[in-house]
């Protein structure tokens, strides 16, 4: 399970003395830890796909903080988030290119027959399953807006 992983991984960074690697695995750890316990308490046990996503949460968060810092001129803050965000895609699936997106897109609307944007909730509800994990959500919306105007 990737769970465990990231706890075997968070004990050779420890002995490794790796600070960084260590600081983001304790971090996506307690986020896990976190979801778990707003899901079902104690008990729960997050599923592969539940830790991609917590994932995916703290890699976008990294994400919008860089943006963030480069708008205030923290160069210091952003190279440390840049670190952090390549260390959390390592545990990511390999994302999807922005062209296989659009073939993606494209090939939702022949199906369903999409031609405006009354149609998005449509379109948005069949691809989003095709591209869990491998896209970022916002992205694909952005596409998806584009081929509907």
């Amino acid at each position: 399970m990737l769970k465990q992983k990231l706890r075997d991984e968070l004990r050779q960074s420890m002995l490794a003395r790796n600070e960084l690697k260590t600081s983001v695995l304790r971090m996506l750890l307690s986020a896990i830890n976190y979801y778990e316990i707003q899901k079902g308490g104690a008990g729960y046990v997050a599923t592969n796909d539940d830790v991609l996503s917590v994932i995916q949460k703290e890699a976008k968060q990294r994400k919008d903080s860089i943006e963030e810092f480069k708008k205030a001129d923290r160069i210091e803050l952003v190279d440390k988030e840049t670190k952090e965000l390549a260390m959390l895609k390592a545990y990511l699936p390999q994302q999807l290119s922005e062209e296989e997106i659009r073939n993606l897109v494209k090939e939702t609307l022949s199906q369903i027959g999409a031609k405006t944007m009354t149609d998005l909730g449509k379109v948005m509800g069949a691809l989003m399953p095709k591209v869990k994990g491998k896209a970022d959500g916002g992205l694909v919306s952005k596409i998806v807006r584009e081929f509907l105007s």
